[in-house]
């Protein structure tokens, strides 16, 4: 097996092993991409390139698949997240009811774009287009804490609460 050499800044020997022994348990299975890939994900946090590549290397499945995969579901992400997803709903419901008032005060507070993460790697924030939750808007979402008819002024309070 040629496995594509990684910086080894960007992960420690414990990781790729642990990312090779993940690679190892799918690689013989038919349509075993997408669990490997999670798995992977959940292990080192996210699968930049040269993650992808080692897998599509190991498991011989084209690059270009497994990137298409990758980047096609939005529960796979290609750069480290933070601690705690921050997600603000700007579906129809939260928009009308104050949901991009809110995202421009995360932007304030977290002081990163949708899609970025903060320097300290404690918030990741992301825009959704529907949450399910349109009789409560505006919506966002911490982890998996939902908060209900959120004001700006305290989203600085909400996410006060997380380490």
């Amino acid at each position: 097996m040629s496995v594509n050499p990684i910086k080894s800044q960007e992960f420690t020997p414990e990781e790729l092993a642990a990312v090779d022994r993940i690679i190892d348990r799918y690689k013989e299975k038919p349509g075993a991409l997408i669990p490997a890939l999670e798995e992977v994900q959940e292990s080192i946090g996210y699968l930049p390139k040269s993650i992808q590549a080692r897998i599509a290397d190991s498991m011989r499945v084209p690059l270009k698949e497994v990137h298409g995969v990758v980047s096609f579901y939005s529960f796979f992400t290609m750069v480290p997240r933070g601690r705690h997803t921050t997600r603000c709903c700007l579906g129809t419901a939260c928009y009308v009811r104050g949901g991009k008032n809110n995202m421009a005060r995360l932007k304030e507070v977290l002081q990163i774009e949708p899609g970025g993460t903060t320097p300290d790697q404690k918030f990741s924030l992301e825009t959704v287009r529907c949450l399910g939750a349109c009789g409560l808007a505006p919506v966002i979402t911490v982890d998996e804490d939902t908060y209900r008819q959120v004001k700006p002024s305290k989203l600085a309070e909400i996410l006060e609460h997380y380490e």
